[in-house]
C-alpha cells in the first residue's frame, strides 16, 4: 500500500488538553455535611494511558474508617456533546459506572445518574491548579441515604 492510501492514525481530539491540570498525585480531605471536622481522608492520582485518547483516576477515600472507597475512572472525550464521559469501575458497585464531566475553566462539575446514584459534583481549581474544592450532593428527589453529600477539598504533593 503507497503511503498516500495509507490511513493516517488518530490522535487525542485536543479538548483533552483541559485534562491535563488534573495529572499527578493529590492528598484530599473533606468531611460530611453536618459534621465536625475533618473525617474523609484520601489520594487521587492521575494519569494518561499510551496514545492519550483517556485519562486514568485512581482514587482510595476513607470515611472515617466507615467506609473505603477504591476505584478507577477512565475518562475521555465525546466530541458531539463537548462533554468528558468516563466510566467508574468501584469496591462500592458490582457493575462500572457512567460519569459526566464538564470543565469551563476553572470549574469542573461531575454527574452521575445511574439506578439509585442521582448526584453531582461542583468544585473549582485554585492556587494556580495546586488545589481544588468542592462537593457532592444528592440531585433534586435523589436518596440521600445513597447520594450523601458531604465536601472535599485537595492539593498537589
Amino acid at each position: 500500500m503507497s503511503d498516500e492510501h495509507r490511513p493516517m492514525p488518530l490522535g487525542p481530539d485536543p479538548a483533552l488538553a483541559v485534562l491535563d491540570r488534573f495529572v499527578g498525585e493529590w492528598a484530599m480531605e473533606g468531611r460530611t455535611l453536618g459534621s465536625e471536622g475533618t473525617a474523609i481522608r484520601g489520594r487521587a492520582s492521575y494519569r494518561w494511558l499510551p496514545g492519550g485518547f483517556f485519562l486514568e483516576q485512581h482514587v482510595e477515600l476513607d470515611f472515617d474508617g466507615m467506609v473505603r472507597v477504591d476505584s478507577l475512572e477512565l475518562v475521555g472525550y465525546d466530541p458531539r456533546s463537548k462533554t468528558f464521559p468516563s466510566r467508574v469501575y468501584s469496591n462500592m458497585s458490582p457493575q462500572d459506572l457512567p460519569y459526566t464531566w464538564s470543565i469551563e475553566g476553572d470549574d469542573v462539575t461531575i454527574t452521575v445518574a445511574h439506578g439509585p446514584l442521582d448526584a453531582t459534583f461542583r468544585g473549582r481549581f485554585s492556587g494556580g491548579g495546586d488545589t481544588f474544592a468542592g462537593g457532592w450532593r444528592p440531585n433534586p428527589g435523589a436518596d440521600e441515604d445513597v447520594n450523601f453529600p458531604y465536601d472535599v477539598s485537595g492539593h498537589r504533593v
